[in-house]
């Protein structure tokens, strides 16, 4: 390799930085936001969308009867995505975790054919709301030994709609 092909390539790799570096600088200057203007910017446009009031409810002291009344069950159906891999909501269908066909209201462990833990068979008592409820905020700890290991719905706007959903399903 002589020197005019050594010359050659550091010019081209010169040139290349420099057509890199100017398209740089140009995109920046289009494309900066604001402008440079100083003061403040509006929105080309604005896009309308519907603002949902949220289920408010504090960890204590809330009615979650009252909750589960004014909850949407469409949304409970988007919650219930999470559930789907273990559960069923046909009556009898127990996969990993037991058919969720009239759960509400149902007496705790006991749909036939499931084998319950200890930690659920000895709870006793029905799934009302407000058991439900704690329950479904974290199994574990309503419930420790249960083999349930999902982690919970920490907002309790989507415990109450999964509620109101899981009422539509076989009651």
């Amino acid at each position: 390799m002589d020197t005019m092909e050594l010359t050659k390539i550091t010019g081209a790799l010169c040139g290349a930085l420099l057509v890199f570096l100017l398209v740089n600088w140009a995109s920046g200057a289009i494309y900066a936001p604001g402008g440079g203007h100083g003061g403040s910017v509006e929105a080309a446009y604005v896009i309308d969308v519907e603002e949902e009031a949220p289920i408010a409810a504090d960890a204590e002291g809330i009615d979650f009867a009252a909750l589960v009344a004014n909850a949407d069950p469409d949304r409970g159906k988007r919650v219930f995505a999470k559930c789907k891999a273990c559960h069923k909501l046909e009556d009898g269908a127990n996969t990993t975790g037991p058919s969720l066909f009239a759960i509400v209201n149902r007496s705790v462990a006991t749909v036939p054919g499931f084998s319950y833990s200890g930690a659920l068979e000895n709870l006793g008592g029905v799934w009302s709301y407000d058991r439900l409820d704690h329950f479904l905020a974290k199994p574990t700890a309503y419930a420790p030994g249960t083999k349930m290991s999902f982690a919970g719905l920490k907002k309790p706007a989507d415990r109450a709609n999964l509620i109101a959903y899981l009422e539509t399903i076989g009651n």
